[in-house]
Formats: structure tokens, C-alpha cells, sequence
């Protein structure tokens, strides 16, 4: 083989790779916020949709991405599940979506100023913003929700809109989208509001298809006679 035909091999192969690495550099990254007693479906029900989507050719320049809201990542749900973080919320990290879940006890949370710092940071350059249950505090608190329609934990909305007069609280609502930011119930009302997103991300039919690859569409027969 010529000098010159195996320069030109080289070349394109370094060129594919560069290629390859450059796509993975810019994906664009789902992160989900983690905290030591977050409510276990606030997190794995958003983990499970788009990390199933993140394996499909149409959703592969998505990475979901676990964020703890502290220097530790090992991080313990409500429920006792054990979660590993990829990052924390002091790592230069670019998000296009936030999720920001729940506990039973917010106060700590709701007086980290440093988290409240971080949410209001990445909703000014994320496409989506996103809370389950009384994680629509935290963004309450980041003035993420100021004049739009929001809703968290059922039976928590009188609270919500006490505290945070500027936002729409909506009531009996499961999910509730306004301005690029979804909010729900949280619970397995998690998984509602995470295809949603996705539906937003992509659209219906292939949201569709990943509902019916995890098999969360029989839910829709799981209570009919």
C-alpha cells in the first residue's frame, strides 16, 4: 500500500474519531438533582424513562446525569435506596434540563443557599426546567416559578402559593407545563411528567414507544375491571 493512500486512512479514522468524541462532548445532559432523603420515584421514575430514551439512535445525544446537592455523592433515598452521583452541584457542568425532586423534610434545602444558587444559575440556560412533588419549592425559592402556572404534592398547594404569592398555583392538577417548566405531584406521577418532557424533547410517538418498551402503558388497564 502507498505511503500516501495509508496517510489517507489515517486521517479519515482520526477524523471519525474526532467526530465520535465531539458528539459525546456535546450531549446534551438531563441532569436529576439528588439529596440525602429524596423520595425514591421523584428520581428513579425520570431515570428510568429518559435513560431507556438515551439508548434509542433518535434520543442518543441525551446523557442523563445525577447531580448531588453536595460534596458527598453518595446519597441515601427516603426509602433507603443508595445512590451514586455522577457529579455534584460544584462541578462546572452545562445542563439543557434540571429535575429537581422532593423529601417529606425541605427546610434545609429550601435554606441551602448555595443549592437555591445553582437551580436559579441553570434555569437561565437549561431548555426545560422540571420539579416532582415539593421540589416546586426549590424552585419557588429560585423565583424559577415567578408568574406561571405550577403545582406540587397534592394537598401541598395551599402551602405552595402561601409561600410564593407570585406563582399560579394550580389545584388537583397532576401535571402542569407553563413557560419551559413542568411541574408535578411527583410519586408515580413522576413517570407522567417525565414522558411528558420527553414528548417535549422528541415527540409523542416516540415517547410512546418508550412508554410501551418499560411497559408503563399497561398501567392504563392496572385498575379496570
Amino acid at each position: 500500500m502507498r505511503k500516501a493512500n495509508r496517510f489517507s486512512i489515517l486521517v479519515i479514522f482520526g477524523l471519525v474519531f474526532f467526530v465520535m468524541n465531539s458528539a459525546n462532548a456535546a450531549a446534551s445532559k438531563i441532569g436529576i438533582l439528588v439529596f440525602d432523603g429524596f423520595l425514591t420515584s421523584d428520581v428513579t421514575a425520570p431515570i428510568e424513562v429518559f435513560g431507556a430514551a438515551t439508548k434509542k439512535a433518535w434520543f442518543s445525544s441525551y446523557e442523563v446525569v445525577v447531580i448531588s446537592t453536595s460534596k458527598k455523592k453518595e446519597v441515601v433515598s427516603e426509602e433507603g435506596l443508595k445512590i451514586i452521583a455522577d457529579k455534584t452541584i460544584y462541578d462546572d457542568l452545562k445542563l439543557d434540563v434540571l429535575i429537581v425532586p422532593s423529601a417529606y423534610k425541605m427546610d434545609s434545602f429550601l435554606k441551602n443557599k448555595e443549592l437555591i444558587r445553582y437551580i436559579k444559575k441553570q434555569s437561565q440556560s437549561t431548555s426545560w426546567m422540571a420539579s416532582n412533588c415539593s421540589g416546586a419549592f426549590l424552585l419557588g425559592e429560585a423565583g424559577v416559578l415567578d408568574g406561571k402556572n405550577a403545582t406540587t404534592w397534592a394537598g401541598g398547594e395551599k402551602g405552595l402559593a402561601k409561600a410564593y404569592p407570585k406563582i399560579k398555583v394550580q389545584y388537583d392538577k397532576n401535571v402542569v407545563i407553563d413557560s419551559k417548566v413542568i411541574t408535578s405531584n411527583g410519586g408515580p406521577v413522576s413517570y407522567q411528567a417525565a414522558f411528558q418532557l420527553l414528548t417535549k424533547l422528541s415527540s409523542e410517538k416516540f415517547s410512546k414507544e418508550i412508554s410501551e418498551a418499560i411497559q408503563f402503558n399497561r398501567l392504563e388497564r392496572a385498575f379496570k375491571p
